[in-house]
């Protein structure tokens, strides 16, 4: 075949891959309006106002393209959801070239696209703005690269294998993992000479030399992330078996897409061809120790597995030749797309929320908690997209009832980033203050100017009693002014109690320092 014939084959080859890549954008964009702001993106609007080298929860890059996108496309839901749409299609293409430079043909490139998509991890990733879903496209670049080395192309590309490395972790740190596992994954087989090779350091290089200006401000900072992962650890996240965190990754991926993954560890760590990759098996057994070891959630491991699915249809392609083997080919199709569109309201939200009730209830899909805090009726991902407007609302009805002059000094001082986040976001059309806060960043951002010596304070228990003796110790009047109410809400925010607070006995810039709360 002529070089141009080739090039001809391989475009038709990506025809599918990239068609499977635009339906899933369609797919997501369609509901990405169905509920509300969730919880995280409220503070991450708020810290792309703010913008920073770090940030106590987070590194820049996902706030820093927040904030160009909001300068190009505005803040509302399709605008901000519209970049975790567009991550999800590259995954989808990266995925297909990563099984193309392992030798796969059509079948292969469409099989290892279709399996991102029917993979609930990957797909409900998109359903809101996060750094997920741009962490999951930095890995399989990363992959793609690290491929492409193995496999005998250029070492030249270790230097932007480097450079996607560093962009991925001013993401997220995930990719340091990554890293470290394919480091381990070289040193386990014989590809460690590739450790002795310049082009390799040059590309650890590249790296530091773009992740160094968010360690510089850790380090200015006092290295408050180290207190926010350690703190999230103990305090938040809950606990995890590591028995029940390797079942969780067959439930988080599609049950009957492990087949899939599964024959992609055989094929690096078994089969004749596989063999020359077989670093990414080990990169991936040594993530996931370390993931089950630190107590990590199910979903820290999903942006391993396309380089795995990517495998794993190589291998397929090259068993399923014959009668009856053959056979298996649709069945790979059909079989994960039919526990994909079961589960679809679960990971995106497709359906009215009193709908999505229902079908939980029918099917007995009840949520269960992620993190220490009790759930509702929906998952914590649905839960915390319900309640924000109704809650800034209720403040706005008790910053009206006050004089010109106290609204002129009026603090409101809220419990977490959340709440912080909606005051900030939805207050405007209400004139409020900015929402104070001592929560990750917020507590970064200092306590403004005003004093506090009028307040409206969400409550930090949910008895009176407890509120009324915690407030009446800095101010000389405090009034019960309300509750939040939401019907769908998590719920830790709903029947908040909320006071009016006047005469304080000192500032919130003195208490401010004794108020850090990294979590």
């Amino acid at each position: 075949m002529t070089d141009s014939g080739r090039e001809r084959s391989s475009l038709h080859d990506m025809v599918a891959p990239v068609l499977i890549a635009g339906a899933a954008v369609v797919l997501t964009v369609a509901f990405h309006g169905r509920y509300g702001y969730f919880r995280d993106e409220l503070y991450y609007i708020a810290c792309s106002s703010h913008l920073a080298f770090g940030y106590v929860d987070q590194p820049p890059l996902s706030i820093a393209l927040l904030a160009l996108w909001r300068l190009i496309a505005g803040d509302s839901l399709q605008a901000i959801r519209f970049l975790s749409s567009l991550a999800l299609g590259g995954t989808v293409v990266m995925t297909a070239l990563t099984a193309r430079r392992m030798g796969g043909g059509p079948f292969a490139l469409g099989l290892s696209a279709f399996a991102v998509v029917a993979a609930h991890g990957i797909l409900g990733g998109a359903s809101i703005f996060s750094m997920n879903p741009i962490d999951i496209f930095f890995w399989i670049v990363i992959l793609y690269l690290a491929v492409r080395i193995l496999a005998g192309d250029s070492q030249r590309l270790w230097i932007p294998l480097g450079i996607a490395a560093g962009l991925g972790i001013m993401n997220k740190y995930s990719v340091g993992f990554l890293c470290a596992g394919l480091a381990g994954g070289l040193l386990l087989t014989p590809h460690r000479a590739h450790l002795a090779r310049r082009w390799l350091w040059l590309g650890v290089i590249a790296s530091c030399i773009i992740v160094l200006p968010h360690v510089l401000w850790e380090y200015a900072h006092g290295f408050p992330t180290l207190e926010f992962m350690r703190n999230a650890s103990q305090m938040k996240n809950a606990p995890v078996h590591p028995g029940d965190f390797l079942l969780g990754q067959f439930r988080i991926m599609n049950y009957c897409s492990a087949p899939l993954w599964l024959l992609g560890l055989w094929f690096f760590f078994a089969h004749g061809e596989g063999k020359r990759f077989r670093s990414l098996g080990w990169m991936y057994v040594i993530v996931l120790a370390v993931m089950m070891a630190g107590n990590g959630k199910l979903y820290y491991m999903v942006a391993a597995y396309p380089v795995l699915f990517a495998g794993g249809a190589v291998a397929l392609e090259g068993l399923a030749v014959r009668p009856p083997w053959r056979a298996l080919r649709p069945m790979a199709f059909v079989l994960p797309g039919c526990t994909a569109a079961f589960a679809l309201p679960l990971v995106l939200p497709v359906l009215p929320v009193e709908e999505f009730i229902a079908y939980e209830k029918y099917f007995g899909l009840m949520p269960k908690a992620e993190e220490r805090t009790a759930v509702g009726d929906l998952p914590q991902v649905y839960a915390d997209q319900f309640g924000w407007e109704e809650f800034v609302g209720q403040v706005a009805r008790i910053y009206a009832t006050l004089t010109p002059e106290e609204r002129s000094q009026c603090v409101i001082f809220v419990r977490n980033y959340g709440e912080a986040g909606a005051v900030d976001f939805f207050g405007g059309r209400y004139g409020l203050p900015p929402a104070l806060c001592a929560h990750n960043n917020y507590w970064m951002w200092g306590p403004g100017e005003r004093t506090g010596n009028v307040a409206i304070i969400v409550g930090h228990d949910r008895e009176m009693e407890d509120n009324l003796r915690d407030l009446r110790r800095r101010y000389a009047s405090v009034e019960p002014a309300g509750a939040t109410s939401c019907a769908h809400c998590m719920p830790y925010e709903n029947g908040r109690l909320l006071f009016l607070c006047r005469g304080m006995n000192t500032t919130f810039q003195a208490l401010w320092p004794t108020e850090r709360f990294f979590i």
